[in-house]
């Protein structure tokens, strides 16, 4: 199955946050990465006396289901040293949502895919198109046409990428 997840840190060296997150998804049991997006700066969503973001989207195959490809993203934040504390759109060292798992839609406890934010974020749908020039999102659209929709105040492509 190919999933993409969306990735974001403004803490603690963000771009190292990111690199060392696509390591660790790759390093999943039965998933591998496929590619990756560039990474992208954005301005925060929430309070703004914090960092600007950094964000990516990550392509990976997976034979996990969306449940288990959840927890076990749980545990790579986890164990760089994410903390839930409950804030919404605070601050964190690293951030990793399902942004779609094939083209399902699930709607479970604790796990909504497509994410509920997607076609709100550009700075999801811009790296999620420099991936999938032509995705669609189910039940959603296009992803090109809900970029037109938020536009792409606040957001920098960076020179960035993991190396290797």
């Amino acid at each position: 199955m190919q999933s993409y997840i969306g990735l974001g840190s403004n803490l603690d060296n963000p771009e190292l946050q990111l690199d060392t997150a696509l390591a660790a998804l790759d390093d999943i049991h039965d998933t591998s990465l496929v590619k990756y997006s560039s990474f992208y700066r954005s301005i925060p969503l929430g309070p703004s006396d914090q960092p600007d973001f950094i964000n990516a989207v990550a392509l990976l195959d997976t034979h996990l289901t969306a449940a288990q490809l959840l927890s076990q993203s749980q545990l790579v934040e986890n164990r760089q040293g994410r903390v839930r504390d409950g804030q919404r759109w605070g601050p964190r060292i690293l951030d990793l949502d399902i942004l779609l798992y094939g083209d399902q839609v699930i709607d479970e406890p604790g796990l909504t895919v497509p994410h509920p934010g997607i076609r709100h974020r550009n700075f999801v749908l811009m790296p999620l198109l420099e991936l999938a020039p032509d995705l669609e999102i189910p039940g959603l659209g296009r992803a090109d046409e809900l970029l037109d929709a938020v536009g792409c105040a606040g957001i920098t492509k960076l020179n960035l990428a993991m190396s290797g």
